[in-house]
């Protein structure tokens, strides 16, 4: 049980979330679904920053966790 308390265990969840996050910008951009919060429409900007900065962050953490002490 030691192992889901270590920090290369929280890095790779955290990089997993990212990479869905990620996925379901790609999935928005590709199908040109409309996001409406109220009554704002998000722009598909968003979505490209969202896609490329998640996937960054998926990127950064996964190598982090695989890193070497």
């Amino acid at each position: 049980m030691s192992h889901m308390n270590s920090p290369q265990t929280g890095l790779r969840v955290a990089s997993l979330i990212f990479a869905i996050v990620t996925a379901f910008h790609v999935v928005r951009l590709f199908k040109n679904t409309a996001v409406i919060v109220g009554s704002h429409t998000i722009p598909m900007g968003l979505s490209w920053v969202g896609a490329v900065v998640g996937a960054v962050l998926c990127i950064w953490m996964w190598r982090l966790s695989s890193a070497r002490a």
